[in-house]
């Protein structure tokens, strides 16, 4: 399911991070009182009354600064503007409004986006009295809340909710298509692939990294089924920011994983696998979808009889996490092998939506129970009564045991294991839930 980007913006010290923390529950931005700290965009996934929504902290914008540093967080702030649903404009309530308030706002208006005005640090009627004067600012009514108390917070997501529900509605009027998303670093050949899995030039392709600029859905047709393919490049070539643009198609990715299907990891194999690409592929594996690793240019990669699977290993040791996965090696430029990918995605999907019957995988419970015993803690042994699949896309496990605090994890990843070498499940992750029989 698609979800909105929630960009929150503003000039430094306005309490960005503080909000930031606030709406995701988890002290994840660093919060101090010198300006600039907050350096990158921060990414987290947030909720509020069952809507979910992605949150953008940025640095703070300095309309007239000469200081690298704060030029380049300008500089990731416009792009996080340029990507986001919604902008939250946040200001000091304290402080009142400022000359680089106003910088700020008239560079938001430049972008024509959805702004929601919040004015933060407001904790008393007198201090609530002072948010008028930021109607001059001319971007709509201000919202008074306290991120450090939060105060307001209520009404302040359900305006957030109120501006993005033209999202979800899209969402829930989207095609039947199978949606596969293309991820991987800028210039790993993302659009080249689409162009040839297409079969002619739909996407601009180039050697700059960042060439496409936006996530972009193309429609296809292959052996009688219909696929959307999201491209998901990196940004536009901007200033001197080239050795930060990889950081820059994160947000694109996750928007684009998320609408998708079936995932596919484009990987660079002239350079090899990389922090990065582990990075990106973590993007897919957290949300649980069905991937498919792609090795590209492989054509021009100087090999041997044991090149392959030496690249294998390096994948693997490099993206464990993810060893669910299926690895293609292509050529998209060529089109070598191309053609195998949607036999994979057809395969993946399937695997995704595999069902087992309770009677089934309960026989192979206490089969897996008898070849290692669960474990014991404080003299008391783990009891499991029964297991049962509640989902699918991903396959979703539940199993009911005496009590969950004795479920080690390491006894936890061994079922899981057994789950997906017994049942095939192949190309996709699996989830596992461990509750107590009277939950």
């Amino acid at each position: 399911m698609a979800k909105p980007i929630v960009a929150v913006v503003g000039r430094p010290n306005v309490g960005k991070s503080t909000l930031f923390n606030k709406l995701v529950g988890e002290r994840i931005a660093i919060v101090e009182d010198t300006p600039g700290v907050t350096r990158d965009r921060i990414i987290a996934d947030a909720e509020w009354q069952n809507h979910h929504f992605t949150l953008i902290d940025t640095g703070g914008i300095e309309p007239h600064t000469k200081d690298d540093i704060l030029l380049q967080m300008r500089v990731q702030a416009e792009l996080a503007i340029d990507m986001a649903d919604l902008i939250v404009l946040l200001v000091d309530g304290r402080e009142g409004m400022t000359a680089s308030d106003l910088e700020v706002a008239n560079m938001i208006r430049k972008h024509s986006k959805n702004v929601l005005l919040a004015v933060n640090k407001v904790d008393s009627q007198q201090l609530e009295n002072n948010i008028f004067e930021f109607y001059n600012l001319g971007i709509g009514e201000p919202i008074a809340i306290s991120a450090e108390q939060g105060l307001g917070l209520g009404d302040f997501l359900d305006e957030v909710i109120e501006r993005v529900k033209k999202v979800y509605d899209e969402d829930a009027q989207e095609d039947d298509n199978l949606k596969i998303a293309v991820i991987g670093k800028p210039n790993a050949g993302k659009s080249t692939l689409i162009n040839k899995m297409v079969g002619h030039d739909r996407l601009i392709v180039s050697d700059v990294p960042g060439t496409t600029r936006d996530a972009i859905d193309t429609e296809v047709r292959f052996n009688g089924r219909d696929y959307t393919l999201i491209d998901t490049a990196g940004l536009r070539k901007k200033k001197k920011i080239y050795e930060d643009i990889e950081r820059y198609s994160i947000v694109r990715a996750i928007a684009a994983v998320d609408r998708s299907d079936v995932v596919l990891v484009l990987i660079d194999g002239e350079k090899g696998v990389t922090e990065q690409d582990a990075k990106i592929a973590g993007i897919a594996h957290n949300r649980s979808k069905p991937s498919i690793i792609i090795v590209n240019k492989w054509d021009i990669v100087e090999k041997d009889t044991k090149t392959m699977d030496k690249m294998k290993r390096e994948i693997r040791d490099t993206l464990s996490f993810i060893d669910y996965a299926p690895i293609l090696f292509i050529s998209a430029k060529t089109g070598q092998r191309v053609s195998k990918i949607y036999e994979t995605i057809d395969f993946v999907k399937s695997q995704t939506e595999k069902r087992i019957t309770t009677g089934k995988l309960n026989e192979a419970m206490t089969e897996f129970i008898m070849m290692k015993q669960p474990p014991t803690k404080s003299g008391r042994r783990l009891k499991i009564f029964y297991a049962s699949q509640t989902g699918v896309n991903p396959p979703t496990f539940v199993v009911f045991v005496n009590d969950a605090t004795l479920m080690h994890f390491s006894y936890q990843r061994y079922l899981e294991n057994k789950i997906r070498d017994t049942f095939d499940f192949d190309g996709t992750p699996i989830r596992f839930f461990v509750r107590e029989r009277n939950d």
